[in-house]
C-alpha cells in the first residue's frame, strides 16, 4: 500500500489537498461566522448552514465550495441576497494552505498538524478584522490542541521524550501569553488605558504552544513591526489608529515558521 502512494503522480497529490482544503474551507467560514456569537448561535454543528439574510437552511448542491458561488452568481437561491466574497476567498486561501503544507512537508504529521496551525491563524485573523475580537475556541482550543501534539510528536520541538514535547509547548505557551501579558500592563501604566487585550495574549499563547518560546518571543516582536507599519498607514490614509493586533501576530508566527532562523542571524549575527 505504501509502495503504491508513493508511485502516485504529485499532481494527484496536489489536486487531492486541493479538494480537501476546498471542504475544509467551507467548514472554516462556519466557524468565521458562528465563533464570535454567544452561545447557543456559536454551535458550529447544528443548525445547517443558513443564508444569514432569508434564514433559509443552504441545500447541499449550494453549498459546495466556491463552484455554489459562481452557479448562483453570488446570490441567495431564495431571496437573492448577496453572498459575501469572503466565503469562496477562504475556501480557496484554505486549499492554497493544503497545497502549501504538503509541498513543504509532504505527506507528513507536520503536514497536518502546520495546516491546523494555519487555518486557526486564519481563522482568527478574519475574526479580529471583523470583530476585533479573538474566539476562544480558536486561542484556548488551540492552546490545549498545541500541548497535545507537542506530547504526541515531541520532535515539533526538537525533543525525543513525549514529555519533554509537552514541556516545551508548555513553557513556550507560558512564555508567549505571559509576554505579551507583561507588555500590555506596562502599556497600560504608561498610556492609562488598555494596551493589549486578553484575546491578543491567548492568541500568542497558541503560537508558543505550536512554535515555542523562542518563536513567540520573535513573533510578538515581528508582529509590533507589522502592526505599526499598518498602523501608520491606516493613520495617514484614513485618520484612524485602531487596529485589531491578531492579525499582525499571526503574520508574525508565520514569518517565524518560515524565516524564524534567518531573521534572527539578520538580527543578531554573532549569536545565530
Amino acid at each position: 500500500m505504501k509502495e503504491f502512494l508513493l508511485s502516485l503522480p504529485q499532481w494527484y497529490w496536489y489536486m487531492l489537498f486541493a479538494f480537501w482544503g476546498l471542504i475544509v474551507g467551507s467548514f472554516m467560514n462556519v466557524c468565521i461566522y458562528r465563533w464570535p456569537k454567544e452561545p447557543p448561535e456559536n454551535n458550529v454543528i447544528v443548525p445547517r448552514s443558513f443564508c444569514p439574510h432569508c434564514k433559509h437552511t443552504i441545500a447541499w448542491y449550494d453549498n459546495i465550495p466556491v463552484l455554489s458561488f459562481l452557479l448562483l452568481k453570488g446570490r441567495c437561491r431564495h431571496c437573492s441576497g448577496p453572498i459575501s466574497l469572503r466565503y469562496p476567498f477562504v475556501e480557496l486561501f484554505s486549499a492554497f494552505i493544503w497545497v502549501l503544507s504538503y509541498k513543504l512537508w509532504g505527506l507528513s504529521a507536520e503536514m497536518f498538524i502546520y495546516i491546523l496551525f494555519f487555518s486557526l491563524l486564519f481563522i482568527a485573523t478574519l475574526v479580529d478584522i471583523e470583530h476585533r475580537i479573538i474566539p476562544d475556541e480558536v486561542s484556548v482550543g488551540g492552546t490545549l490542541l498545541g500541548l497535545l501534539l507537542s506530547f504526541i510528536f515531541p520532535y515539533l520541538h526538537g525533543q525525543t521524550s513525549h514529555l519533554y514535547g509537552l514541556l516545551w509547548s508548555f513553557i513556550g505557551a507560558l512564555t508567549g501569553g505571559g509576554f505579551i501579558f507583561l507588555v500590555g500592563v506596562i502599556g497600560e501604566f504608561i498610556f492609562k488605558k488598555e494596551a493589549m487585550g486578553g484575546g491578543d495574549v491567548k492568541l500568542q499563547a497558541m503560537i508558543g504552544a505550536f512554535l515555542g518560546w523562542k518563536w513567540a518571543i520573535l513573533s510578538f516582536f515581528l508582529g509590533c513591526f507589522i502592526g505599526s507599519a499598518i498602523g501608520i498607514y491606516q493613520l495617514i490614509r484614513y485618520k484612524d489608529s485602531t487596529l485589531p493586533f491578531g492579525p499582525a501576530l499571526a503574520l508574525g508566527a508565520v514569518a517565524c515558521l518560515f524565516w524564524g532562523n534567518k531573521i534572527l542571524h539578520l538580527l543578531f549575527p554573532l549569536l545565530f
